[in-house]
Parts: C-alpha cells; sequence; structure tokens
C-alpha cells in the first residue's frame, strides 16, 4: 500500500490535512467520500501539482504525546470504552496537530479499524507506541502495556534532557568562538588594513598573511555563507539516504570519546525499548525488529536486524548480538545472565540503567575536557590574530 496527502471537510465544515494509505487515489477518494467527508483533493505523498515536493510533516511533540497517554490510560482505567475516551480528549485538545490526529483515528476506530492501525495509519506516530498497543489489543491488557509505555517514554524523556542540559554550555562556547572569529576576520582585520595601507610601512610576514586572510574573508563572505548554507542543506538531505547515513554514522562512531558514548547511548536505548516490548508480551524477534528500527545508528540498526535473523533461526539473543561485535562485552554477558534465568526484561532494564549511566559519567568527563580545550584554542587563536595586527604599531612605535 501507498500513502497519500488527503484533504478533506467532515461535515461540520473543518477541513483536515492528513497523511493516508490506501491502494490508490482512487481507492482512498472512494473510502472517505463513502464515510460522509468532502475531499478536496488526493495526491502521493512526496508529491505536489507541479512536481514540487512536499515538506515533511512536523515532528509530534512527545512531551505532548506523553500527557494524552496519560489521560487516556486514566479514562481507560476509569472504565470508559476507547471511543468516548478519544471523544473526550480529542474536545480537550489544544495542540492541533494531534488534534487533527486523533481525530482521524477516532473515525478509523468508528470504522472497524483496531486502535493499534489507526494510530499506525497516521505515519508519524513512534512504531514503539503502535506495536505495544497491538500488543495490548491481542494479550487483553491494554492498560498495563499503556502503563508501561508512559514509564519507559518518561524515562526516555528524562535522559534526552539530561543529555541536552549537559550538551547547552559547550554549544554556547562554541557559538561564542564561531561569532567572535568572524567579527574578526570581516570586520576588524579590515580596518588594521586601512590603517597600515595609509601608514605606508613595511609589515612583518605575518601581519601580511592575516590582512590577506581578512580581505578575503570579507570580499568573499557572501558566497562563504551561501555556500555554508548549500552545503548544510545537501548534508541534511544526504543523510537521510542509506548511503548517506551508513557514512556519517561510521564517521561519528570513529571518533575516539564520541563514537563509544553514541555506542552506549543506542545499547541503553534498544535495551530499554526491548524490555517494554517484551514485557507487554511480544515476541522476541518482532520486538527486536521494532526496537532496532527505532535506532539512529546503522551500525545497530543492521546488526540488530541481522541478530534477529539469528534468533528467527533458533539462536539465543545473547551470542546473536555477540556475533554482531557492536554491543559491549558486558551487555552480551548480562543478557546472556537474563536469558538463561528466565528474567530477560528486568535484566534489559539493567542493561539500561547502568549504560544510561555511563553515558552520563563519559559525557560530564568528555564536557570538563572539551570545555577548557575550547578556552585555550580560543585563547591561542585571537591571541595570535591581535599580536599579529599589533605586532606593526610595535615597531613604528620604537621606530
Amino acid at each position: 500500500m501507498a500513502e497519500f496527502v488527503v484533504k478533506i471537510a467532515d461535515d461540520r465544515g473543518r477541513v483536515h490535512q492528513h497523511i493516508e494509505q490506501g491502494y490508490s487515489e482512487a481507492e482512498v477518494r472512494d473510502r472517505f467520500s463513502a464515510q460522509g467527508y468532502l475531499v478536496y483533493w488526493v495526491k502521493p505523498q512526496g508529491m505536489m501539482a507541479g512536481g514540487f515536493s512536499l515538506r515533511r510533516r512536523r515532528k509530534l511533540k512527545q512531551d505532548t504525546f506523553l500527557v494524552f497517554n496519560q489521560q487516556f490510560l486514566t479514562l481507560i482505567r476509569a472504565g470508559l470504552p476507547i471511543l468516548n475516551s478519544l471523544e473526550l480528549l480529542i474536545k480537550r485538545q489544544k495542540d492541533q496537530q494531534l488534534k487533527t490526529i486523533l481525530e482521524n483515528v477516532r473515525d478509523r476506530v468508528k470504522g472497524g479499524e483496531l486502535l493499534s492501525d489507526s494510530f499506525a495509519a497516521q505515519g508519524i506516530i513512534p512504531k514503539i507506541y503502535t506495536t505495544t498497543l497491538m500488543a495490548g489489543e491481542k494479550s487483553g491488557n491494554i492498560d498495563e502495556v499503556l502503563s508501561r509505555y508512559i514509564s519507559f517514554q518518561r524515562l526516555a524523556m528524562t535522559f534526552r534532557k539530561k543529555l541536552f542540559v549537559s550538551l547547552i554550555y559547550p554549544t554556547l562556547l562554541v557559538s561564542v568562538v564561531l561569532i567572535m572569529v568572524t567579527f574578526l576576520f570581516t570586520y576588524v582585520v579590515p580596518k588594521f588594513a586601512d590603517l597600515f595601507n595609509s601608514l605606508d610601512a613595511k609589515l612583518p610576514e605575518i601581519t601580511v598573511f592575516m590582512l590577506n586572510v581578512g580581505l578575503n574573508a570579507q570580499k568573499y563572505a557572501p558566497f562563504i555563507f551561501v555556500g555554508l548554507v548549500v552545503g548544510g542543506i545537501f548534508l541534511w538531505k544526504w543523510k537521510d539516504t542509506d548511503r548517506g547515513a551508513d557514512r556519517i554514522d561510521r564517521v561519528i562512531l570513529s571518533i575516539p570519546l564520541l563514537g563509544e558514548i553514541r555506542i552506549k547511548h543506542q545499547v541503553a536505548s534498544f535495551s530499554r525499548m526491548l524490555s517494554t516490548l517484551l514485557s507487554g508480551g511480544l515476541p522476541l524477534v518482532p520486538a527486536m525488529e521494532t526496537a532496532g528500527s527505532a535506532m539512529s545508528s546503522r551500525r545497530i540498526l543492521k546488526g540488530v536486524m541481522r541478530a534477529g535473523i539469528r534468533v528467527r533461526e533458533g539462536q539465543g539473543l545473547a551470542p546473536s548480538l555477540e556475533e554482531q561485535k557492536i554491543f559491549p562485552e558486558l551487555a552480551v554477558e548480562m543478557i546472556e545472565v537474563g536469558e538463561s534465568t528466565g528474567a530477560l526484561p528486568q535484566m534489559l532494564n539493567s542493561v539500561a540503567e547502568f549504560y544510561e549511566e555511563d553515558v552520563q559519567t563519559a559525557l560530564g568527563a568528555a564536557m570538563a575536557l572539551i570545555e577548557p580545550l575550547i578556552l585555550i584554542i580560543m585563547a591561542i587563536f585571537v591571541g595570535g590574530v591581535l599580536i599579529s595586527l599589533y605586532l606593526p604599531i610595535f615597531t613604528l612605535g620604537v621606530h
């Protein structure tokens, strides 16, 4: 089935636009017309009239989605049917994007679709959520699996916030350095060039070199800026391709300290997701595929998928992961203990907690090293530029 962008209006005149799965434009149009909607147009996802690319949908706000699920779980546990719960939450929902999604989910559920399939059809809901719902529908304990998903999401968001806070200061520091360097070369250095030209004095070679750099930077600044923007856009598009994602992931993982931190972060995320899915009643191989597909590292993703094939063939999880040579030895050993004792979900949670703490420690140590290093490099660079500019003035003063 393909994905189509649909623009419709309901019986109240409200206009909605979302992504819909279907076999053809005509099939999707007929389906919505039969439900009583006024269909403005149906177009393949990624294309608009005239062949222009469709802008990527805005990402779903995780904190808003988490609040919705907390309220949804409360209503279900209170005994309200799923449709009534959705109706009530749609009326109270302030986020327009999520409200549109929930309205479409409600309409699909009314039409007889499963709740998990209705969310999956939106094309923007995390796969781990729809898979968790599917496991809850099959086992008949949807409130329990929703509770596990909420707990997982809370822990994941807390961990991401800690990482974000850890990176704020070095990011600001690097930004200040770049602004200062840009200001020096595009404004300060050309001013000194005008001064030295008026003095008509012989300049040291280092000063001549610095003046040439500054004058060229000022002259070609617009072209450099355009080049950086175009290069940034190209890199952003390229990272979405298989080859680009593989190459960028390989480069990141090859950086001594950063690569190790990234591996540990991905292992922690995978272990937490896999534990949540297994606790919800999902079989091991589908749980591995779902958790693996959420990984941002292509090396981890491909390794998990290859391990999933080995597990499907009858091999244990720990030896299958060990064959890929991507998971740390300690993680594999802990998973092996969990398998042998029949407590794999609990052991996976322990793996996640251990490596989340390890990432925090390693990141703190890295920041403690990087911050003074940036300050030293900035001092040497800025000091070198200023000395090269003031050196002729000192020489003139002596004469």
